[in-house]
């Protein structure tokens, strides 16, 4: 079973659930708190041991190119007037540690995945949804699937169990044994009709993934929404290789939604030592 290295980021969407900010600023830039959205994610490949990062962009998003790259300027400024640099932690990567390549039509979350395929060569992978946060410092989503990935083997995704009322928004698993927060997958539905769902283990953005996937999203099918779907691509595998899904622990904050995006920045806010206590106590005022 080969380690698994690389984390592909699919990064081309147009954000329209966060316009008019992403109109012009790449929706994966929003800040939480300080930090823009894909840092956090990055974050959370890099505590899981992933070396190489894979960014499917469009255009538009050369942003996240200047984020992660040096300031020179920037840097010389804060050093002479005696500033920090430690706010920068983590914005600057090795060489050779990140990849960019271009999606250049909006063809569904299966195309952009596609998209890098070159990259991915014949290595297992990670998946990252950006505006999914998934925040548990302590064991990160990535981590998790990394740890049930090297028991296991072939294909494992994160799921959270979902109210019946929203099992239309998501991919859906038809759930077989299970042994504590590992499940087999059985069937992978992407956005079943309302009532017809197999259960309410819901995919959430956090996958690992055998490179055979690629072949199948090579055919270019299109499913729901004349998407190519990573999902229907997904169910394909299942009876080929192993597939299990691992319950998330933690919390999950949809920051695409734009109320997701505030409880967001409110909860890391509230963690925070330097301005938890300040903005707890705004709350309470707004509150009464």
């Amino acid at each position: 079973m080969k380690p698994l290295r690389k984390a592909v980021f699919p990064v081309a969407g147009l954000g329209t659930r966060n316009l008019p900010a992403t109109k012009s600023v790449p929706k994966e830039m929003l800040p939480i708190v300080d930090r823009p959205l894909i840092q956090y994610a990055v974050d959370e490949a890099l505590a899981a041991g992933i070396e190489q990062l894979i960014f499917v962009t469009g255009r538009g998003k050369g942003a996240m190119e200047d984020y992660f790259d040096i300031s020179y300027e920037l840097e010389a400024t804060m050093r002479e007037r005696g500033k920090p640099l430690d706010p920068l932690k983590g914005t600057r990567l090795s060489p050779g540690d990140i990849a960019y390549v271009r999606q250049q039509e909006p063809l569904g979350l299966g195309h952009a995945v596609w998209c890098a395929r070159h990259l991915v060569g014949d290595e297992p992978f990670a998946v990252l949804l950006v505006d999914e946060l998934l925040w548990s410092p302590a064991s990160p989503s990535i981590s998790q699937l990394a740890e049930t990935y090297a028991a296991k083997g072939g294909n494992v995704i994160s799921v959270l169990e979902v109210p019946d009322a929203h099992t239309h928004r998501y991919g859906i698993i038809d759930p077989g044994a299970s042994e504590d927060d590992v499940t087999e997958v059985l069937g992978f539905v992407e956005k079943p009709r309302q009532g017809t769902a197999p259960s309410r283990l819901a995919a959430i953005g956090r996958y690992v993934l055998q490179p055979e996937v690629m072949q199948i999203l090579d055919r270019g099918e299109r499913g729901a929404g004349g998407e190519i779907q990573l999902t229907d691509a997904l169910a394909q595998l299942i009876g080929t290789q192993p597939f299990h899904a691992r319950t998330y622990r933690g919390a999950r904050y949809d920051c695409g939604d734009k109320a997701g995006f505030v409880h967001a920045n409110l909860a890391l806010a509230l963690e925070r030592e330097d301005i938890g206590e300040e903005v707890r106590t705004f709350a309470r005022s707004l509150l009464g």
